[in-house]
């Protein structure tokens, strides 16, 4: 029995869920299909800066296979994803590193090569909103027209304090710059934001997500700060120059954020996967379903939702 006081939910969920989404537009599930097509990152290479954000080990591509055009690529993400779930349609994700940091032609060839593939229902973008010139606009909204698009963009936080702490390389008026030529061209966007982030409190954090909810965007992304081996951020936390939440203290704080966002906005992922092979902390997120079911209960016995302290 469905019994969710929430309007966006087939089930008893609080928030308006990725899951929904798809059974909302499409008609039923849908599937990401990672890619990794070797694009480097200005906060990397030396354009904006060197050794990329405090927390990246090679562009968030985990469960990429590199070295691939994207057509075997997704070939075998599709033969994956069916074993499990039969003939379903795919979502395209371009995911590691900037995946709009290339010449305007050569993303036009390879954001191509994706719609053209037989199960491709839509394409998902992974950047920054520092690498939007208006030739790669242009291609975007090429793309908008051809598929169902959605460009993600890494929002982390809305605090440039925090912003120059994580060395992301851009100051939040640049991300609002890149987000606002998005959303004027039509274009779906989703947003990501990372909860734990140093020096930040659980107020600061709720506020990125009151702030984000302003913009009105059409997803977003909650997850918690990974310390990962062989990144700065690790080197931190080894230094005991950080400190991380804890599980109770990160469900809260996502409690706290989905109040105050709009109860239409997609919340693509509420927790995050590390790579379990080099995550060093905080371990208790590697547990998906304990996290996600916590985060459940607590939405119940606080009888609250996504959205009910959303204001304009």
């Amino acid at each position: 029995m469905h019994t969710s006081p929430f309007p966006y939910s087939c089930d008893n969920k609080r928030y308006h869920t990725l899951n929904y989404h798809y059974r909302t537009v499409y008609g039923r599930k849908l599937f990401k299909a990672v890619l990794d097509c070797g694009f480097s990152c200005p906060n990397i290479d030396g354009s904006c800066g060197t050794g990329g954000c405090i927390f990246c080990d090679g562009g968030s591509g985990y469960f990429t296979t590199s070295g691939l055009s994207v057509t075997e690529q997704l070939a075998r993400e599709y033969e994956r994803i069916s074993a499990k779930n039969g003939d379903v349609p795919v979502i395209a994700y371009y995911q590691a590193n900037t995946n709009t940091y290339a010449p305007a032609e050569r993303l036009r060839e390879l954001y191509s090569e994706a719609a053209a593939f037989p199960h491709t229902a839509g394409i998902s973008i992974g950047t920054r909103a520092d690498c939007l010139p208006d030739e790669v606009m242009e291609v975007l909204c090429w793309l908008n027209k051809k598929t169902a698009l959605t460009v993600e963009l890494g929002l982390q936080s809305v605090h440039d304090t925090t912003i120059e702490r994580i060395n992301r390389g851009y100051p939040h008026s640049v991300f609002l710059e890149g987000y606002n030529r998005l959303k004027d061209k039509g274009i779906r966007v989703c947003l990501h934001i990372i909860n734990g982030l140093p020096g930040e409190d659980g107020d600061m954090m709720a506020e990125t997500a009151r702030q984000a909810g302003l913009l009105h965007p059409d997803g977003v992304k909650l997850q918690m700060l990974h310390v990962i081996r062989g990144t700065r951020l690790a080197e931190m936390y080894e230094a005991g120059e950080i400190s991380l939440l804890s599980r109770e203290e990160y469900t809260d704080i996502i409690v706290k954020q989905l109040e105050v966002l709009p109860p239409e906005t997609v919340i693509e992922r509420i927790t995050g996967d590390g790579d379990k092979k080099k995550l060093i902390a905080p371990m208790w997120s590697a547990d998906k379903i304990a996290v996600l079911g916590g985060i459940d209960k607590r939405l119940a016995e606080l009888d609250t939702w996504q959205g009910r302290l959303f204001r304009e």
